[in-house]
């Protein structure tokens, strides 16, 4: 079986990862991963901000903890080192099809690379708050950005997860 296909067979999320941090090529290489993924008409709307430092990274996952209404303690990154935000310039009209599959890509990078990872939601909720539009603005990002995910990203702790049966009756063709 070839590569590709073998990692999108294979790639699960993770819900449990080691506080190790990947090396620094490995999440370039994924970063990378995601400047190829497609985009309608070729525009590229997408970008993505890679979150290493733990402080930074622990204020954004308590703010997602309390935009799900999640207890205080809970780490809805699942202890990932490393958040990868992608955004969406919302004057593009296909940026959401276009930031999910960038998401696509991330995460099979990173599943070729040996690494767990899991797309965490709320972004979208994060960057409409004034603290993360400062956040974006502090980083020199001008512009109407939509969060469209996390991608959290590191080792797996303990084993991967096993894939779930395939539901049946979801492929047509019409010959």
């Amino acid at each position: 079986m070839n590569e590709v296909l073998k990692a999108i067979r294979e790639r699960r999320s993770v819900r449990k990862f080691k506080p190790d941090m990947p090396a620094k090529e490995d999440i370039e290489e994924i970063l990378d991963a995601g400047l190829y993924a497609a985009s309608g008409m070729g525009r590229q709307p997408v970008i993505t901000v890679a979150i290493t430092n733990k402080e930074a990274r622990d204020r954004l996952s308590d703010a997602n903890r309390k935009i799900g209404g999640w207890p205080e303690g809970f780490d809805p990154f699942y202890g990932a080192p490393v958040i990868i935000v992608v955004l969406a310039d919302k004057n593009h009209p296909t940026y959401k099809y276009d930031g999910s599959l960038v998401m696509g890509n991330l995460m099979l990078a990173a599943h070729s690379l040996g690494l767990g990872s899991i797309w965490i939601h709320r972004a979208k909720e994060e960057f409409e708050m004034p603290e993360y539009k400062r956040f974006l603005k502090d980083l020199g990002i001008e512009g109407e950005w939509e969060g469209i995910g996390h991608c959290a990203v590191g080792f797996i702790d303990g084993e991967a997860p096993k894939p779930v049966k395939r539901r049946e009756g979801r492929i047509y063709f019409v010959e």
